[in-house]
């Protein structure tokens, strides 16, 4: 039974020189202008949620109707700068996280066929060696320590998010 090749994809040298040369842009736009935070940092500020998004709108509204009263201690021009950069980059932000999980299940795609065809080989490798076929013994006994020792068949591929 011949195997459903769920996605086939190549990119050229030059489409691969191009995505290299839009990271490597992007990196340089960003550089001084971006931080990484730690995941305890993470929780600690978390993510404005839509609600939160409507309460710093109206804000800004209300602020900018009665200037008289902000507090003394709410720096209006620095809330302004934060505000116009947020919008400027939220934009940015969507679009490269969808280009991000387009590029993400691409992936999981090709990861899944090629694991699915290296259990192919590695099942063929297991019938030649019983046939005592010359070399496929000593690939299959390669090959067959990167299974679980329980007997049970190779397990199906799981997501990896680490790559």
């Amino acid at each position: 039974m011949a195997l459903e090749n769920l996605i086939s994809v190549t990119f050229t040298k030059e489409e691969l020189d191009k995505l290299t040369q839009g990271m490597q842009l992007i990196k340089e736009v960003l550089s001084g202008k971006t931080v990484n935070l730690t995941p305890d940092q993470r929780g600690q500020y978390g993510r404005i949620a839509n609600q939160n998004k409507l309460i710093v709108d109206k804000a800004k509204n209300y602020m900018e109707q009665h200037p008289d009263w902000i507090p003394r201690f709410l720096d209006k021009e620095e809330f302004d700068r934060d505000y116009t950069t947020r919008q400027q980059i939220e934009t940015h932000v969507q679009l490269l996280e969808n280009l991000a999980q387009q590029l993400v299940d691409t992936k999981t795609l090709l990861d899944y066929d090629n694991y699915t065809n290296s259990l192919s080989f590695y099942r063929m490798m297991r019938y030649l060696a019983g046939e005592n076929e010359p070399g496929a013994k000593t690939v299959y006994n390669d090959m067959k320590v990167l299974f679980k020792k329980s007997g049970a068949s190779p397990e199906p591929i799981t997501e990896d998010t680490s790559a």
